[in-house]
C-alpha cells in the first residue's frame, strides 16, 4: 500500500475431521488455499460391524495438521535442485551445483554470485540467512569431477564401479550443443575452417528448439536469453535463441489435417515414418521445379505457442495463409513444407537479431530429431544460406554429456580438447544458392505476417 502503513497478511485455517483422516488446510483472506496437511486417525473394530475411534487421537491428529501447516514442502526441503544437479547429488552425494545451471536458471552471475537483493526483493531472504545452502554455495563448471565419484549405492543402482568419476552437469540443449559445435571440420570445405568457433551456432532441435551461439566477449542481444559466462563452452559467453515448438508444431499440422488418416495407411504400406513419405511425395509433385517452391502461395508464422526468440512474445499465435478448399494428400504436404519452410525462416529470424547485436555466424551445427529429416535439414541450408552440419553421431546430447565424463575423468585436460576429439562430422549440406532470391522473398513475407497480426491486434484493442 503506498502512501501509508501496510496492513499484514491475516490468513485462516480450516480442519474437516472426516472418518479415515484429520485434514487442513491454510486460506488466504481471498480464499486461496495456500498449504494443505492431513493425518490418519486410528481405527478400531472389536467385533464385526462395530468401529471405535478415540477423541484423544483425533485431537493429536488436528495438532499434527495444524503444526506441518506451519512447518511446510518449504521449511524442511533441504535443497532446492535443477534436475541435472538433483541428479548429480544421487551420483555422488554431493550438492555442489553446476554453473550451467545457476547461470542459466538461477539468476547466478558467474562473476559475482548470488545477488542478496533480488532475494530479499522477491520475498525469499531466507535463502540469503543460510548463506545459499540451500540453493548451491558451492558451483562448479560443466565437467569438474565431483566429489569421489560414484557412491557405492548409486553404483549399485545402476551397475557400476563406486568411484567412477561424475561431471558437474549441463542442461540437455546445452549438452547437445556441447556435442556438435567443437568438431574438427578440416577438409570438408566449410568456410568455419579458418574461422574462430565463434562463427558456429548449434541448433538443438526436437520438440522445441535452442540456437545456441558463444562469444569471448559478452553480446546482449534483445530476445534472446544470456550472455552467460562458461555455460556451455568453458571461458565463452553464451547466447540463447529458441523457439517453443517446432517438432511438435509439424506433427499438430500434419496429424490435424483431413487427409493424415490416408497418409498413415500409404506410408505403413511402404514401411516409411509418415515425413519420409511426405518427403518422396513432395518429390513427386514438385515435377521440374525445386522443391521449396511449391509454397509459392502458401506461407505459415509458426507461433503457436508463442514466439520466444527474437521477439520474446508469447501472446503471438500462429498464422497460415494461402488455404484453399482442397484437403487432399498433396495439400497436406505442401502444409508440411510451408511449416518447415517457417521453422527455418524464424531460425534465420534469430540469426539476423544475433548477428546485429555483434555475432558473427557462418555455418550450423544440427543435433537433434529433427536433424533427422533430410528436408529440415536442406530448408535451414537454403533459408539461413549457411552450410549445416551434421554430427557423425546422431544422438549429440548424449555425446555432449560424455565429454563432460571425460573431463571428469582426467582424460582430457580440457573441455575444448574433448570437443575437437569426440565430436565427429558425419554429413554437410550446402544451401542451394541459386534458389536464394525465392527465399528472400519468403522471408519477406514471413516478416510482413508478423507485422500484420500485431496491426490487427491493434485494431481489435482500439477504443
Amino acid at each position: 500500500m503506498s502512501g501509508g502503513e501496510q496492513k499484514p497478511e491475516r490468513y485462516y485455517v480450516g480442519v474437516d475431521v472426516g472418518t479415515g483422516s484429520v485434514r487442513a488446510a491454510l486460506v488466504d483472506q481471498s480464499g486461496v488455499l495456500l498449504a494443505f496437511a492431513d493425518q490418519p486417525i486410528k481405527k478400531w473394530e472389536p467385533q464385526f460391524n462395530h468401529h471405535e475411534q478415540s477423541s484423544e487421537d483425533i485431537w493429536a491428529a488436528c495438532c499434527v495438521v495444524t503444526k506441518n501447516l506451519r512447518e511446510t514442502c518449504w521449511d524442511k526441503a533441504g535443497h532446492f535442485f535443477d534436475l541435472p544437479d538433483f541428479l548429480s547429488w544421487k551420483a555422488t552425494g554431493v550438492t555442489a551445483r553446476s554453473l550451467c545451471s545457476l547461470v542459466c536458471k538461477w539468476t547466478y552471475s558467474a562473476e559475482k554470485g548470488w545477488d542478496d537483493s533480488f532475494w530479499k526483493m522477491i520475498g525469499l531472504e531466507d535463502f540469503v540467512a543460510d548463506t545459499y545452502s540451500k540453493i548451491g554455495n558451492q558451483v562448479l563448471p560443466p565437467g569438474a569431477s565431483l566429489g569421489n565419484g560414484l557412491t557405492p549405492e548409486a553404483a549399485r543402482d545402476l551397475g557400476l564401479l563406486p568411484g567412477i568419476a561424475v561431471a558437474a552437469s549441463l542442461i540437455d540443449a546445452h549438452a547437445g550443443g556441447l556435442g556438435v559445435i567443437g568438431a574438427d571440420v578440416r577438409g570438408h570445405g566449410l568456410i568455419c575452417e579458418g574461422q574462430p568457433v565463434t562463427s558456429r551456432l548449434a541448433v538443438i532441435c526436437g520438440t522445441s528448439s535452442c540456437h545456441m551461439g558463444i562469444s569471448k566477449d559478452p553480446i546482449f542481444v534483445p530476445g534472446i536469453w544470456g550472455p552467460y559466462f562458461s555455460a556451455m563452452v568453458p571461458g565463452f559467453w553464451l547466447n540463447e535463441g529458441g523457439q517453443s515448438v517446432t517438432g511438435k508444431l509439424i506433427d499438430h499440422m500434419v496429424q490435424g489435417h483431413a487427409a493424415f488418416p490416408e497418409l498413415q495407411v500409404k506410408a505403413t504400406a511402404r514401411c516409411q515414418s509418415i515425413y519420409a513419405y511426405l518427403n518422396s511425395h513432395l518429390d513427386l509433385i514438385k515435377k521440374a521445379q525445386p522443391v521449396g517452391f511449391l509454397t509459392v502461395d502458401l506461407h505459415v508464422w509458426p507461433d503457436f505457442h508463442g514466439n520466444r526468440s527474437p521477439l520474446a512474445d508469447l501472446t503471438l499465435k500462429g498464422m497460415v495463409t494461402g488455404l484453399k478448399l482442397s484437403q487432399d494428400l498433396d495439400d497436406l504436404a505442401i502444409l508440411y513444407l510451408a511449416t518447415v519452410q517457417a521453422i527455418a525462416l524464424g531460425t534465420r529470424f534469430i540469426i539476423e537479431a544475433m548477428e546485429a547485436a555483434g555475432h558473427s555466424i557462418s555455418t550450423l551445427f544440427l543435433c537433434g530429431g529433427l536433424s533427422k529429416n533430410p528436408l529440415f535439414v536442406q530448408m535451414h541450408a537454403d533459408i539461413t544460406g549457411m552450410p549445416v552440419v551434421l554430427s557423425q553421431e546422431v544422438e549429440s546430447v548424449l555425446v555432449g554429456a560424455a565429454i563432460l565424463g571425460a573431463c571428469a575423468s582426467g582424460d582430457f585436460a580440457s573441455v575444448q580438447e574433448a570437443m575437437a576429439k569426440m565430436s565427429k562430422v558425419g554429413k554437410v549440406v550446402f544451401p542451394r544458392l541459386q534458389d536464394k532470391k525465392y527465399y528472400d522473398k519468403k522471408y519477406q513475407v514471413f516478416l510482413k505476417l508478423v507485422e500484420h497480426q500485431k496491426e490487427y491486434l491493434a485494431i481489435m484493442n482500439d477504443d
